[in-house]
C-alpha cells in the first residue's frame, strides 16, 4: 500500500472499474466501425472508428468518458448505412 500512497502523492490515479469497462466497449465498437470503413471505403466511418478507440487516452474523467463514447456511437450509428 506504501508504493500506492506514493503514486497519489505525485499525481497518479487509477481509473475506475467504470472507467475502464467504458474504455474496452468504446474501443471494440471504434474497432468493428473501423473495420466497417476500411471494407466499404467509407471515409468518414473509418476515422470515426479511429477517434472512438483512442479519444479515451485524451480523457481522463469518467463522465465526460461515457457522454462523449456515447455521442461519437451515436454519429456512427447514423454513419453506418
Amino acid at each position: 500500500m506504501n508504493d500506492l500512497d506514493n503514486l497519489e502523492s505525485l499525481g497518479l490515479v487509477l481509473p475506475s472499474p467504470a472507467y475502464i469497462f467504458g474504455a474496452i466497449l468504446f474501443g471494440i465498437i471504434g474497432y468493428f466501425a473501423f473495420r466497417r470503413g476500411r471494407k466499404t471505403s467509407h471515409a468518414t466511418l473509418t476515422w470515426g472508428g479511429v477517434v472512438l478507440m483512442l479519444y479515451p487516452y485524451a480523457v481522463s474523467t469518467t463522465w465526460l468518458l461515457w457522454v462523449v463514447g456515447i455521442a461519437l456511437c451515436t454519429w456512427i450509428y447514423t454513419q453506418w448505412n
